[in-house]
């Protein structure tokens, strides 16, 4: 099965913001962005399509002529808890520092690590893996497209696999 993974354009918030979780606007540049997107995927047709509830998702899906793209809860961001929509470097909390260290396994308060990420998008894709499906569409976000790399086996699951992260409007072709 051939997946293709279409992460959201630009956010609109200060540069440094912790958002996973948070349904935050788009930056004024979307429709150029998008654009830009929509080109990467003209020679494509797809079986069927998803997208993370967040509108950061199902608005480039909706301009990428996917509408009725199936919302799924597991295709959102890594959820991070109490430390949501702060700047980085103003988080005050200590805890952060474990975080950083060890973000694979440290569970942000209230939220998850990146393995509890990891796990939840495995999930998803093991559950599509089994379905009849040829060529899949998924809109999603910078995590739950290193989680599917990982889960492909393209992308090792160790600490420097942020590395990795796809750019906003960005697409990859997996074979699973």
């Amino acid at each position: 099965m051939k997946i293709t993974l279409v992460r959201h354009t630009s956010v609109d918030v200060l540069p440094g913001t912790c958002y996973g979780w948070t349904d935050v606007p788009l930056k004024q540049s979307f429709q150029e962005e998008a654009t830009i997107t929509l080109r990467q995927l003209e020679e494509s047709t797809f079986d069927a399509a998803y997208t993370s509830p967040l509108s950061r998702c199902t608005k480039l899906a909706d301009f990428c002529g996917f509408p009725n793209a199936i919302r799924d809860d597991r295709l959102k961001e890594l959820h991070a808890g109490e430390w949501e929509m702060q700047l980085f470097d103003e988080i005050t909390d200590p805890r952060i520092q474990e975080w950083y260290k060890d973000y694979m396994h440290y569970q942000i308060p209230g939220g998850e690590s990146f393995l509890m990420l990891y796990h939840r998008v495995a999930s998803f894709l093991q559950e599509i893996k089994e379905m009849p499906y040829k060529n899949v569409i998924i809109f999603a976000h910078g995590g739950v497209l290193l989680a599917s790399q990982m889960f492909a086996g393209t992308v090792a699951i160790d600490e420097k696999a942020l590395e990795k992260l796809t750019p906003h409007g960005g697409v990859i072709n997996l074979e699973l």
